[in-house]
């Protein structure tokens, strides 16, 4: 287990969904980890890096551009992780010809599992990207278990590029068509799948993504005292990038400091 000590800060971020269409998010996100994550001894990004990845073969200039910051913090002397979310659940996938080197090992990261136990300044906690915790979407879990089937991304990768690329925007547009119709609590995690992970894991702290509802949750179970931390998607006005498309601006970075989380402002 990651055994993380209280002198050593962590800055954790996900749902930054980079994408060339939304170059103020992209912006904005890359100014706030170059300000902030000098400060940390280590960097955690929970999934959701990119708005489209369909595999690390296609790279383009905005992934290029995230991995020599990240590459910077490591050579400076942060450790990087990095965690798979559900719009690049390919990263580091092994490319049928293994010619483009993993993408985690350009930013200097190591890739962590999702969920990944640890322990965060002397509290047992668990870090996850959110997705798999949303159990009640039934479409989606079903989706999520087809695309991570190892057989279905070997057939996948083995396409042409320009062909994924196709794919993937497709699938895309599906699925934010499919998120508005959905009611609301269905895209949250379920309560009890959250708290069967925790106990698993031992965990009393869980940190996550995905929902794009950032909060900070406690409750009790039983004896133990329980908090969910939910970290917030990153967006900029006059950006269109999917359902983010005319909402307000957002987006913060959360320092782990001394034992308590710090809000950062993206600049």
């Amino acid at each position: 287990m990651l055994r993380i000590p209280r002198d050593e800060p962590v800055l954790l971020a996900s749902d930054m969904h980079l994408a060339p269409e939304a170059p103020r998010t992209a912006a904005r996100f890359l100014a706030a980890l170059r300000r902030h994550g000098p400060d940390a001894a280590h960097v955690v990004l929970l999934g959701d890096l990119f708005e489209l990845w369909v595999g690390d073969d296609g790279a383009d200039a905005l992934a290029a551009e995230l991995a020599g910051v990240l590459s910077g913090l490591a050579t400076g002397g942060a450790q990087v992780w990095l965690m798979r979310g559900n719009r690049d659940f390919l990263l580091d996938a092994p490319l049928p010809d293994g010619a483009v080197t993993p993408y985690s090992r350009r930013c200097g990261a190591t890739l962590l599992t999702d969920p990944t136990p640890i322990e965060l300044h002397g509290v047992p906690a668990l870090l996850a990207h959110g997705d798999a915790l949303c159990t009640d979407d039934l479409v989606y879990q079903q989706w999520r278990s087809t695309c991570r089937d190892p057989a279905w991304q070997r057939a996948f990768l083995a396409r042409p590029l320009a062909e994924r690329f196709a794919i993937g925007r497709a699938v895309r547009e599906t699925s934010e068509a499919g998120k508005r119709e959905k009611p609301g609590a269905l895209m949250d995690v379920n309560p009890a799948a959250v708290e069967a992970a925790m106990r698993d894991a031992g965990a009393r702290l869980l940190v996550h993504g995905h929902t794009h509802r950032p909060a900070v949750h406690h409750w009790g179970d039983g004896d133990t005292a329980r908090t969910r931390v939910v970290l917030t998607d990153w967006h900029s006005d006059g950006d269109s990038n999917g359902d983010r498309e005319g909402d307000t601006a957002r987006g913060a970075m959360l320092l782990w400091r001394d034992g308590e989380p710090v809000a950062l402002p993206p600049a």
